[in-house]
């Protein structure tokens, strides 16, 4: 996707595009982020944390006041401006505002979702803390299948909510979020750093789920994001409870995104990252950080989320994520590989990332790549409603979605009779890649899974009786709207509340 921002600086343009990327269930307005990223210094953290906690604070202000509609529309926005307010600020962790804004931004966010029917936060109990995280549950009777998903080197449960907690919930899921060891909720508030053996993170995650009567555990898959997608493959491998796994994107090596900006082989980087002293490899890794806003970012956030000391131990840490040594042909249940084909991270030039990860996989597998075309080129495809209606999708000839693919025959075992048929299907079956753009086959949303199952309208939807959008143009900056041609419908809402508001302190004047 042509770059529209912060043209020298990559890392800002993709966080602001994350931001955009949320609008479909209303975790951001196109306005708000445009003119919040406008405010800010290329480069500079500061800028941008100062300008993504005002715009946050200010809605927060106006969301606490509002019509119940304006005010869960407001906190869910709000929630995703605090975290992108200390995003850029992990070089630090003693700075206080990392965690004022995670803990303003979280607060938003659970006041909001109270209004949502079936949404829950939960603790789960592993070793000797809890993860947290949100059980979706999906309306209907019986056993469902369920889908858990977790974020990968930064992205947070609460940010699943938008991309793609709900969307598999209308679609007749129950969605269990989460954030594991080195994540947002446990890296914020003393838990457990990272570590590469997301088994032993996934096995209590199960436990917890499957003892929910309400999920039938032979349909119970995992959706890991970033990051997350070796996390999750990883899982796979040593979990066999698991029906079916999404790496979105695959992750074969995780280290090469950041090896890949230093002057030195892969392999030499790897083994000198590893040395108990190498002064010039700690110069090459400091010169490298200086020309790349990308390194800059990723070694400050790396130490912060595996609690290393310096940035040659956390590239050493780092090279524990990886399938090098063989465990991706572990997986036997189904597996969807998705594939952005401009990845800001994991260079395209030859093999990717994830194809790298399809190709060292035995089981039944699909690769999934997403492309300019469809606006789902960027890293983890930052249009969700371009993946969401992809990994979801069924009643089509691609069936992508691992869970509801009853008519596919390479895969039918998995709902037939559970996650042990489907490890005993032949591998003999060609595998299928379905591309992106315009050569990917026509696809369809399912039905809804039955009548009792359509969306339940909630606080957050707008009641049929608004009035249409006036064509007027607003004039006031702090509204963000002067760029568009009519006003933006948050805008309208908030308008609405206030008037709301004023009608109602007139009647009782009177």
């Amino acid at each position: 996707m042509k770059q529209l921002m912060f043209h020298d600086d990559p890392p800002f343009w993709f966080e602001t595009l994350r931001n955009l990327g949320l609008t479909a269930y209303v975790g951001s307005d196109v306005g708000e982020v445009i003119a919040t990223a406008a405010r800010v210094t290329p480069g500079d953290y500061d800028s941008w944390h100062d300008a993504w906690l005002s715009t946050a604070e200010r809605l927060e202000a106006e969301a606490r006041g509002s019509h119940p509609v304006s005010a869960c529309d407001g906190l869910l926005r709000a929630s995703s401006y605090y975290r992108a307010a200390e995003f850029f600020l992990h070089g630090h962790p003693e700075d206080p505002r990392i965690d004022h804004a995670y803990e303003r931004g979280v607060s938003c966010f659970r006041d909001a979702i109270a209004h949502f029917p079936g949404v829950t936060p939960v603790e789960i109990p592993y070793e000797d803390t809890v993860l947290h995280g949100y059980l979706y549950r999906a309306a209907g009777e019986g056993p469902r299948p369920a889908v858990m998903m977790h974020n990968g080197f930064d992205g947070a449960a609460e940010e699943l909510h938008f991309s793609g907690a709900l969307g598999g919930q209308e679609r007749g899921y129950h969605v269990l979020t989460f954030d594991g060891p080195g994540q947002p909720a446990a890296i914020h508030r003393d838990g457990p750093a990272f570590r590469p053996d997301w088994e032993n993170v996934v096995g209590p995650v199960l436990d917890f789920l499957t003892q929910d009567p309400g999920v039938d555990p032979a349909r119970t898959a995992l959706l890991g994001v970033s990051l997350g997608g070796y996390l999750a493959s990883r899982a796979a491998a040593y979990e066999p409870r698991l029906a079916a796994v999404v790496a979105l994107d695959g992750v074969f090596d995780a280290v090469s995104a950041l090896t890949a900006h230093l002057p030195l082989p892969h392999e030499e980087a790897v083994r000198r990252a590893a040395a108990e002293h190498d002064e010039e490899m700690d110069r090459l890794i400091a010169d490298a950080r200086a020309r790349s806003p990308i390194l800059r970012w990723a070694f400050d956030h790396g130490r912060y989320v595996t609690r290393t000391s310096n940035d040659r131990e956390f590239l050493a840490e780092y090279a524990r994520y990886s399938f090098t040594d063989g465990s991706a042909g572990k997986i036997t249940c189904p597996v969807l590989v998705c594939e952005a084909t401009d990845d800001l991270f994991y260079s395209t030039a030859e093999e990717s990332d994830p194809r790298k990860l399809y190709r060292h996989l035995t089981a039944p597998k699909t690769l999934l790549s997403f492309t300019e075309e469809e606006g789902g080129d960027a890293h983890c495809h930052r249009v969700p409603s371009v993946w969401r209606s992809r990994v979801f999708s069924t009643g089509s000839t691609t069936r992508s979605d691992p869970l509801r693919v009853t008519r596919n025959a390479r895969l039918q075992p998995l709902c037939a009779g559970g996650a042990s048929r489907a490890r005993a299907a032949t591998h003999a079956n060609p595998p299928h890649i379905i591309p992106g753009g315009r050569d990917r086959p026509k696809t369809k949303e399912a039905p809804w899974p039955s009548a009792q199952n359509a969306r339940t309208p909630c606080a957050t939807e707008k009641p049929s009786w608004l009035p249409p959008t006036p064509s007027s143009r607003p004039a006031a900056a702090p509204t963000a709207c002067r760029w568009t041609t009519s006003p933006r419908p948050r805008v309208w809402a908030r308008a609405l509340s206030s008037a709301a508001s004023a009608t109602a302190q007139a009647s009782s004047a009177l």
